[in-house]
């Protein structure tokens, strides 16, 4: 089973690490990183230390994955211009088993025109710009239409990988996968969801993000 796990520069690194870490596990799984050329690639947090991410293969060179999985992060909206990558991913669609995203990633799959008419979700502040591509945004964690998964922001990677390994694997798999990484999300706060996080959070990182979602100062 291939597994094609897309890299790029500025990409959130959880959103990619995340689901590696689980479908790496799964049983035959060949997994690849692949991008728009080989390197390696610096995750958005760059800045800070980032972390690289070597990119084994041009994506020419898996043309029909059987799992797709895009990550998120600012890095997204060069490749939303990227007409080399989304015709890959246009295509890669059309033969695969599953495709996926995590976080912002699903407006990679909204640009290539793979979510019209379909529930999608993403991360909370991204929502709206989710909606411009047809699709039916919503605040699920784990979104599932046809083939297509869709994981809200950057830790829901894990979630959408978990819930991805049980309709592969099965359940049993799914839940040695879970226990063998060890997930059992015990957070200090409450505060993951816009519906539940304190509102000078909320409003600090909408101000915050704005640009870096749509462009608009």
């Amino acid at each position: 089973m291939d597994i094609a796990i897309v890299a790029y520069d500025n990409m959130a690194a959880l959103d990619a690490i995340g689901p590696f870490e689980v479908l790496a596990h799964l049983p035959d799984a060949n997994v690849v990183w692949v991008g728009t050329e080989i390197g390696v690639k610096r995750t958005e947090e760059g800045g800070k230390g980032g972390v690289g991410i070597n990119v084994d293969a041009a994506i020419e060179e898996m043309p029909h994955p059987d799992v797709i999985v895009v990550p998120g992060g600012h890095g997204e909206q060069a490749l939303r211009d990227d007409e080399r990558f989304i015709s890959w991913l246009q295509a890669a669609h059309e033969t695969s088993t599953w495709t996926t995203s995590v976080c912002t990633g699903s407006l990679l799959l909204g640009a290539a025109g793979l979510l019209k008419g379909k529930r999608a979700t993403s991360h909370w502040l991204a929502l709206d710009e989710l909606a411009k591509f047809g699709a039916e945004p919503t605040l699920e964690r784990v979104v599932i239409d046809g083939k297509i998964v869709t994981g809200a922001g950057v830790s829901a990677g894990i979630d959408m990988a978990l819930t991805l390994a049980a309709r592969i694997a099965g359940d049993e798999v799914a839940q040695t996968i879970q226990l063998g990484i060890e997930y059992d999300p015990q957070p200090p706060f409450d505060a993951g969801s816009p519906l539940k996080a304190p509102e000078f959070s909320v409003n600090f990182l909408r101000e915050s993000s704005r640009f870096l979602l749509t462009g608009e100062r």
